[in-house]
């Protein structure tokens, strides 16, 4: 049966809009899209569409407003916090064909890209010309541009470059009313007040994305790429410090322990010390005369702090493998466990030896194994609890030694989210982070652009509908629409 013969009009309508080709509707077909990287929480959307244009997004919208259905966009799935969990059912909007550069211009120094780019298409279409896009997620093979201006992703560079926010110049939204609103532009000071960095972070729940302009960055003139190796995790983390206290910004400062540095080793082979308890990986970049001073402090610096070796990138190969080993990180993992959940804390860099600490701690207490690969130039930590979610007591356990790191994040001066967002995962943290005042004026911004909440609902905000189910809009398809 095709789907333009199902029998609900709704489904009917959206056929017409996006054609046959464009609609996903069976169960099974629906399955793929239960979750994002937040394995821990599935929902099933009603209907799946992939629309091409801003005009089909429109018309999608307002079809969902009329009939009272909630919609909600969805890039590459790889958000670990349920960012496009679709808590109410409804219709997803999986905007993965929306994949165009739009326009390159290096004078001006801006790229137009549509939502559903993969972030590192756009780094390959720059490659030559001079220029860059800054912000690359460890993730940035998979998730899209429109992913990152959703949950204002970070990454490796972060440290000295920024996260997403400080790259985006403007965007085109439609708005959950189904207005197609241009925010910012391709200059940097835009009079007014400004919606672009408003609408960056907000997680879909202001309007779905369809267009963004970026700022590009000159590629810096030279690198110089390290591997600091360390006994301990103290010693790894108290170098960081030590760096930084130095007044060294380097371009990325990660960490990897035991764990992962593991678990790379067996993946691809790196010839990395499997007994040392974790690794830095240290990037400084510039002009040619400065960043050999900086490598030499920094391995100075390294080797005071108790490094047992520090290893330097002599040719541009030897930088991109150890670059490769930090991105594919996270796909070493699926050697190690069936399941993973990547929690996303952020604390004042002083802190991270005391919280790694305490994740050790957690990981006994609740005898679930916890291994670390992140951000440590801006103490942005991704603790990975590794467990089996077909088994209910692991899934519990995993939940609460959760639980336990974030609230610690949040009582040593820190964060719930450093670049992954709020999503549905971290909704209860949000009365601990912020006063009733803070959350009161959220949620009138919030009703301000999405007055019926048919817009990604029961995201970021408990008073929107986190910790309230009866506040969350349900789809009136149900089963109607799957058959």
């Amino acid at each position: 049966m095709t789907v333009a013969a199902l029998a609900h009009p709704f489904v009917t309508r959206l056929t017409e809009i996006v054609g046959e080709d464009g609609i996903l509707i069976r169960p099974d077909e629906l399955l793929v899209y239960e979750c994002d990287g937040y394995v821990v929480e599935k929902k099933c959307p009603d209907v799946v569409v992939f629309p091409t244009t801003t005009e089909q997004v429109v018309e999608i919208v307002k079809l969902c407003n009329v009939e009272k259905v909630p919609f909600i966009p969805r890039g590459a799935g790889t958000s670990l916090a349920g960012g496009c969990l679709p808590v109410g059912g409804g219709v997803m909007l999986a905007l993965t064909r929306m994949k165009r550069i739009l326009e390159i211009n290096l004078r001006d120094r801006y790229a137009v890209v549509e939502p559903g780019l993969v972030n590192v298409h756009l780094t390959n279409a720059l490659k030559g010309s001079g220029y860059h896009y800054a912000p690359d997620p460890s993730s940035q093979g998979a998730c899209t541009i429109g992913g990152n201006f959703a949950t204002n992703s970070g990454g490796p560079h972060t440290l000295k470059y920024g996260v997403t926010v400080n790259h985006v110049l403007g965007a085109e939204v439609v708005f959950p009313d189904g207005e197609v609103v241009q925010l910012g532009g391709p200059t940097e000071d835009v009079p007014g007040f400004d919606l672009t960095g408003l609408f960056v972070g907000s997680e879909g729940t202001l309007g779905i994305c369809t267009k963004v302009i970026v700022k590009l960055t000159r590629d810096p003139a030279a690198y110089r790429t390290m591997l600091g190796v360390f006994e301990t995790v103290d010693d790894a983390t108290q170098t960081i410090s030590n760096i930084i206290g130095a007044g060294i910004v380097p371009a990325a400062l990660e960490m990897m322990d035991q764990g992962i540095v593991s678990a790379l080793e067996q993946a691809f082979h790196f010839g990395f010390p499997l007994d040392a308890g974790a690794v830095l990986l240290i990037e400084v970049d510039g002009l040619e005369v400065g960043v050999d001073e900086d490598a030499q402090k920094i391995i100075r610096i390294c080797n005071e702090s108790g490094a047992r070796e520090v290893r330097q990138a002599n040719t541009p190969k030897e930088r991109q493998l150890l670059w490769k080993c930090r991105k594919q990180a996270f796909g070493a993992i699926g050697r190690l466990s069936p399941s993973y959940c990547t929690q996303d804390g952020v604390v004042p860099r002083t802190k991270l030896p005391e919280i790694l600490r305490f994740i050790i701690d957690i990981s006994q207490k609740y005898d679930i194994r916890i291994v670390n690969v992140f951000h440590a130039g801006d103490g942005n930590i991704h603790p990975i609890l590794l467990f089996d979610e077909r088994d209910t007591a692991q899934v519990h356990r995993v939940m609460e030694a959760s639980d336990e790191i974030l609230n610690k994040c949040i009582d040593l001066g820190g964060s719930v989210t450093g670049e992954h967002g709020i999503g549905v995962e971290k909704i209860s943290f949000m009365n601990r982070l912020f006063t009733a005042d803070d959350l009161a004026v959220m949620q009138t911004l919030h009703d301000t652009f999405n007055p019926h909440n048919l817009c990604s609902p029961g995201k970021m905000l408990p008073t929107s509908a986190g910790c309230g189910n009866e506040h969350i809009p349900r789809s009136p398809l149900g089963k109607r629409a799957a058959v």
